[in-house]
């Protein structure tokens, strides 16, 4: 039975820090096929076209009719535990500062034989729930869970290192302004997060719900300005060696065509905000994150970007926020490859229209603050890369996928 995760030792000032170690890391390209699924929390293997057998581990021909025709569809979650056993002694770094390591044989619904990652609560010829998760080097791994759930199955360790669960955890929401960041505080506060730091420049003016917020247990209102190098540097030697999971929530929103009046200024100010923001908080907080990641079972775990589904589709209407949000995008693609060293994730969490003030000229559907909030808490108990949410950010990602140039034509009319 998983035992509850324990609050976090006080770790000692004067004890060196390890170099962060990773899970070995090569893949073949066939391979990422796995990694794809595992970032957006989809169970995909190969079929084959030809004789439609299920097939792994990944290769470039089907092993029954030779086919190179395998594409990785969804696969049944089901699957028999044949063979459990319980790593005690490696040769691998990584593994020996975590032994014992539990690994066995499971048998698919679907068909083939794989070798998992298991969860403690798993016995020997039990079911089990089969899911792809990405280790701390970013490599897809299959995770052997329990059919049904058990007490504390989250805090199983093996399960926390594919993970970002916030329990026990401290957490930076970098605005305390914007309703996300105040419905973030609540939810991962409900989550069992141990500290929740919340960023709010000019800490004099008065806000919407700022009472509220500042009750929420665990809540630390701390001061914190993108547009200010010496504001983002200053917390970041304050509390930046605490930080377990960084939340980017800030956003500035100005509606507007290309042809209008100021649109060059306006961009401007949107970029300053969003990507140079962005990049601020990076160099402040990623290496120290990134130096975090050897802290052991509650070392630095994640960093996420809240991304606007129109950074992937262009929505004239708000022309700047699109082009603002498409180089966040960029610039996370670049922080995770240096995060990546450190074995801490970035998750992008690409949500359409928010049920917020800037977006009321817009049709429905909408996105409620609190669903956005619950989706980045889940996300990151499940270890995700990329996170959708609502109608519209999940209708944009089908027929990106289906046709772009149609998606381009439709939505800018």
């Amino acid at each position: 039975m998983s035992k509850p995760i324990a609050k976090p030792k006080r770790k000692n000032p004067l004890e060196r820090t390890r170099e962060p170690l990773l899970p070995p890391a090569p893949r073949s390209r066939t391979a990422h096929g796995l990694t794809r699924a595992a970032a957006e929390g989809r169970f995909a293997i190969q079929r084959c076209a030809e004789c439609h057998a299920f097939t792994y581990p990944p290769r470039d021909a089907c092993p029954r009719c030779l086919s190179d025709r395998l594409p990785f569809v969804d696969a049944p979650t089901g699957g028999v535990l044949a063979a459990l056993t319980t790593v005690h002694v490696t040769a691998d770094s990584y593994f020996r500062e975590r032994l014992p390591w539990r690994t066995g044989i499971v048998t698919l619904d679907c068909g083939p034989q794989a070798i998992a990652h298991v969860h403690g609560d798993c016995a020997e010829g039990e079911r089990v729930n089969m899911s792809l998760q990405l280790d701390r080097g970013g490599q897809a791994a299959l995770f052997a869970n329990p059919i049904s759930r058990t007490p504390d199955m989250q805090d199983d360790l093996q399960w926390r290192e594919m993970t970002a669960d916030p329990n026990q955890r401290r957490v930076l929401i970098t605005d305390g302004r914007n309703p996300v960041g105040q419905a973030l505080a609540k939810t991962l506060a409900e989550a069992g997060a141990r500290e929740i730091f919340v960023g709010v420049g000019e800490q004099w003016k008065p806000f919407p719900n700022e009472e509220a917020l500042r009750q929420i247990g665990g809540v630390k209102i701390v001061p914190l300005d993108l547009t200010d190098e010496r504001s983002v540097a200053d917390l970041a030697t304050d509390i930046g060696a605490k930080v377990d999971i960084l939340i980017n929530t800030t956003d500035h929103i100005r509606p507007g065509h290309l042809f209008d009046a100021g649109a060059t200024l306006r961009i401007g100010e949107t970029m300053e905000q969003t990507l140079f923001g962005a990049m601020r908080l990076a160099r402040a907080f990623a290496p120290v994150m990134i130096a975090r990641g050897a802290d052991g079972r509650h070392g630095a775990a994640a960093w996420v970007n809240l991304l606007s589904v129109h950074a992937l589709a262009n929505l004239p209407a708000l022309g700047s926020l699109s082009v603002s949000h498409a180089a966040c995008l960029s610039l996370s693609h670049w922080l995770r490859a240096e995060l990546a060293r450190g074995g801490v994730k970035l998750m992008n969490a690409f949500s359409g229209p928010l049920d917020t003030e800037w977006f009321q000229t817009l049709p429905p559907p909408k996105v409620a603050p609190a669903a956005l909030a619950t989706a980045v808490v889940d996300g990151l108990r499940r270890g995700l890369e990329e996170v959708y949410v609502g109608d519209v950010a999940n209708d944009i990602k089908t027929r990106l996928t289906a046709n772009p140039k149609a998606l381009e034509r439709e939505i800018g009319q």
